[in-house]
């Protein structure tokens, strides 16, 4: 019997659907498999099993009736604590809100509609604000590698369940790396898509310019598949994306001959990537040569994305600040940033956007030479768990330099980007790289990132 641990996305679809599994089983071992891990690497802030458990139940009848089947049908997922699911507290990684949403999120429910399981919320740092996922409302939660070490953040709940075989799939957001960075810290392959690919409903944007909410997953396929069953917007949203290829066929096809640009140079000044991601750039360079690929090393000359970003920050922590219920309960560290984050006006937050998009010309300059970048994710490995301990929003933000320092810069620039593993280092954990797109075009970073996959498999599970 397939071990539903490693089974994926495509998989777990497959095996409901020719009755080897039911839904109610897959989700019934789902859950086993969270109680059996989940109190030594705390993924989960809130598990709904008795909930689950009755939706599985559901899409299984539905099935016996000969009712057509979701592209999601009977896959358990998990969901970030900053998206609205019905009946649950959304909590933003705090204590700020003690109501339950009124009705799930337009992603939570596309996400039922396509025939997905939602078997709880995942663990994040209070408003995603720092790449650590850590907070006084859930602890810590620990990398499935190795639990001394962080999972990177903020989706790194998440990136936990989904690592440790807890579930298929689960749902992220990417402010500034917050998909890309847990990804790369626990071997999964986690894609930003372009700004305004997916809905942010209810909400008219995820810090404003910067945000956009995604799954992280083990396998290419499987992203595209929720991607395709997600993606597109509601009236109401803030920004909107250009294309409409379908990420399963880009999943399906080679890519082409592809111009590939790599550079292990940093965004943020004074930041060094670790000799392990070096190789880990120059390896896959070299992969992506034998595989066709005109590849060759360049300089993108990025700009300072400081202006645009720094200012969407704060605006978004405060914004989100705003929305909760109780700001008394928020911790001391999101009260410090508030109260630093009082310059930004709403004619601030103005001129910010219009510097997003002089910043975004910049970025975008490199693909007039090449058609994917190829960077690190991350320049440090990941640390020892710990890192927002008794610290402020300044220190705070200096430890979050390495993680951020080549990811956040996409998020002005609104262009897709994905972290794609390579392996596992000397030192235990996985090693990534990041690919990044021109804008609009996720479909040829799938496909690249499919054929990378094929030619150099990563681990399933961190067990």
């Amino acid at each position: 019997m397939t071990d539903l641990a490693r089974a994926g996305v495509a998989d777990t679809v497959r095996l409901i659907a020719s009755g080897e599994h039911t839904a109610r089983q897959v989700t019934e071992q789902a859950l086993r498999r969270i109680a059996d891990r989940d109190d030594e690497l705390n993924a989960f802030s809130v598990l709904l099993a008795e909930e689950a458990l009755a939706e599985a139940s559901a899409r299984d009848a539905a099935q016996s009736a000969g009712a057509p089947l979701g592209p999601l049908h009977g896959v358990p997922i998990a969901i970030k604590e900053e998206l609205d699911v019905e009946g649950v507290v959304t909590t933003f990684g705090g204590e700020g809100n003690s109501t339950p949403a009124a009705a799930d999120g337009e992603v939570v429910r596309r996400l039922r509609e396509a025939g997905a399981v939602i078997v709880g919320k995942t663990a994040m740092p209070e408003f995603g604000a720092f790449p650590f996922t850590e907070s006084d409302a859930f602890g810590i939660t620990r990398n499935p590698w190795d639990p001394t070490r962080t999972p990177g953040g903020s989706s790194g709940g998440t990136a936990v369940a989904v690592a440790a075989g807890m579930v298929p799939a689960g749902m992220g957001g990417d402010g500034g790396g917050s998909i890309r960075i847990p990804s790369a810290s626990c071997g999964l392959f986690g894609l930003k898509p372009q700004r305004g690919r997916v809905t942010t409903a209810p909400h008219p944007h995820l810090w404003w310019a910067l945000g956009t909410a995604g799954p992280l997953t083990r396998s290419v396929l499987d992203s595209a598949l929720v991607y395709d069953a997600i993606r597109g917007n509601v009236e109401g949203d803030l920004y909107t994306a250009g294309g409409d290829e379908s990420f399963v066929d880009a999943v399906g096809r080679e890519p082409g001959r592809l111009r590939i640009g790599w550079t292990t140079k940093a965004v943020t000044l004074g930041v060094k990537p670790d000799p392990v991601h070096v190789e880990a750039v120059q390896e896959t360079a070299r992969l992506l040569d034998t595989l066709g690929h005109d590849v060759r090393e360049v300089d993108p000359h990025y700009p300072d994305p400081t202006a645009a970003f720094v200012p969407q920050f704060f605006a978004g922590i405060r914004t989100e600040a705003d929305l909760v219920e109780h700001y008394d309960r928020l911790e001391r560290r999101t009260r410090e940033t508030y109260r630093l984050g009082s310059w930004v006006t709403p004619k601030v937050i103005e001129w910010a956007l219009k510097q997003t998009e002089k910043i975004s010309r910049k970025a975008n300059r490199v693909f007039d030479d090449v058609d994917v970048l190829l960077t690190p994710t991350l320049a440090h490995r990941p640390p020892e768990v710990g890192r927002l301990d008794g610290v402020g929003t300044v220190r705070a933000a200096l430890r979050a330099m390495p993680s951020i320092a080549y990811v956040a810069l996409w998020n002005v620039a609104g262009n897709p980007a994905a972290s794609v593993p390579c392996g596992v280092a000397a030192d235990g954990l996985p090693v990534a790289v990041q690919l990044v797109g021109r804008t609009d075009d996720e479909a040829t970073l799938f496909s690249l990132s499919a054929q990378l996959e094929q030619a150099r498999p990563w681990p399933l599970t961190a067990s």
